[in-house]
């Protein structure tokens, strides 16, 4: 039977000025609502029938070792953002709180976030990439339980039958999916739609060829969107590509469409359920050999809101510690075929699951989108998108970031 997948969700966008007024008043007013003293909520985006079983019974545990009682809500990760910030202004925000990691910062800035080391939580065996992932300005306000990323699947039976190698270099990949490019399937598929999906698989060919979202129209930059568009020109991705979402092109590969993929781990469940596809997954081509795979570090992290009540903000950092307790991570990733944030309980995932030791790896050398930016990433990615549509049809990659680069400066 298939199982039901967690498609990624495009979220919405709400102007710092908003967070800081909504959540402002939070803040100089206490508390506000009366709030049972006996009951803690965990506010997230596990609506889909697994992902909410899964935090379900990882509650229900911490419930009991701690000796409290813990309630799930969750919402569509689209909607996070202006729930709580709904919430906010009635003043009933939940005690902890999933954001998506590129959200936290505007909350984080805003002042509705407490500091989980004020709270006592630590960051001790935690990567500095994932503890960054978490941290704005500095401070540490949410702690991932995993994280993920994006890789390279590829079809073992296509390459096989070809007899080509998994590529690890661009000159190597636009090679590769030249080759298995065959009637209506193409040797690639990505994501480079007008949408948060697009500038995630975007990063990692930006940030490996040495640019970064601080200066968008960087050579660097303009080097990896010229590189998307050699692929396109080459017919190795399909036209549609401008259009896909991540889940889309999980579709393409899965019917067969593609020999070759970008994609996360959230895809795995989806491709084990198709029987026959003998798939496999590794670092995503760099521009040559020996440089850094650099891809973006993605999912949420439990962060504790700025509600006024102290008392209440320590016992929700110590829902946090449990909900990210080595064995809970572990437990976690292996159900949502995530990685651990935590170095030892990845040390133990992987030797579980062998088959994604590559996403491991991808991890290891991964970053935060909002590392250099902070709440400023929302604008830059929102140019970046604009600007690989231009290119990717017709408009040249120097003149497209240009712009972009002159959206980002002027704050338009």
């Amino acid at each position: 039977m298939r199982q039901p997948r967690r498609r990624p969700h495009r979220r919405v966008i709400v102007p710092l000025t908003v967070v800081s007024a909504l959540l402002g008043g939070v803040v100089l007013s206490g508390c506000g609502q009366q709030r049972d003293p006996d009951v803690y909520t965990v506010m997230n985006s596990s609506t889909d029938e697994s992902y909410h079983r899964w935090d379900a019974q990882t509650l229900a545990r911490c419930s009991k070792q701690l000796g409290v009682r813990i309630e799930q809500q969750s919402v569509p990760a689209a909607q996070v953002m202006t729930k709580a910030l709904r919430m906010a202004s009635s003043k009933s925000l939940p005690d902890v709180l999933q954001l998506d990691a590129s959200e936290m910062p505007t909350f984080a800035e805003a002042g509705g976030l407490i500091p989980l080391k004020d709270l006592g939580l630590t960051t001790k065996d935690i990567p500095e990439g994932i503890v960054n992932f978490g941290s704005y300005d500095g401070q540490y306000y949410g702690a991932a339980r995993t994280v993920n990323t994006l890789a390279l699947f590829y079809n073992k039976d296509t390459l096989d039958k070809a007899g080509l190698k998994v590529p690890t270099t661009w000159a190597e990949m636009r090679d590769t999916a030249n080759k298995l490019t065959q009637g209506k399937r193409y040797g690639l598929a990505l994501s480079a739609g007008g949408a948060e999906d697009g500038v995630f698989q975007f990063t990692p060919f930006m940030w490996s060829n040495g640019g970064d979202e601080t200066k968008l129209d960087s050579p660097q930059v303009a080097g990896a969107l010229d590189y998307w568009k050699s692929l396109l020109k080459d017919g190795s991705l399909s036209k549609s590509t401008v259009n896909w979402t991540q889940a889309d092109v999980n579709d393409q590969f899965m019917a067969g469409n593609a020999a070759m993929m970008i994609n996360g781990p959230w895809q795995v469940e989806t491709l084990n359920s198709k029987k026959g596809l003998n798939w496999g997954i590794a670092r995503i081509p760099v521009p040559k050999a020996g440089d850094d795979s650099v891809g973006p570090l993605g999912g949420g992290v439990l962060t504790v809101p700025n509600t006024g009540d102290g008392e209440r903000e320590k016992t929700a950092a110590r829902i946090i510690g449990c909900m990210s307790g080595e064995q809970e991570e572990i437990t976690y990733a292996i159900n949502s075929w995530m990685v651990p944030a935590n170095r030892k309980a990845a040390a133990k995932w992987r030797e579980q699951t062998p088959e994604l030791a590559a996403l491991a790896d991808q991890v290891a050398t991964a970053r935060s989108r909002t590392a250099k930016l902070g709440a400023q990433w929302s604008s830059a990615s929102l140019a970046l998108q604009s600007a690989f549509q231009s290119a990717l049809t017709g408009e040249s990659s120097e003149a497209a970031l240009k712009r972009a680069q002159q959206q980002v400066t002027s704050g338009n």
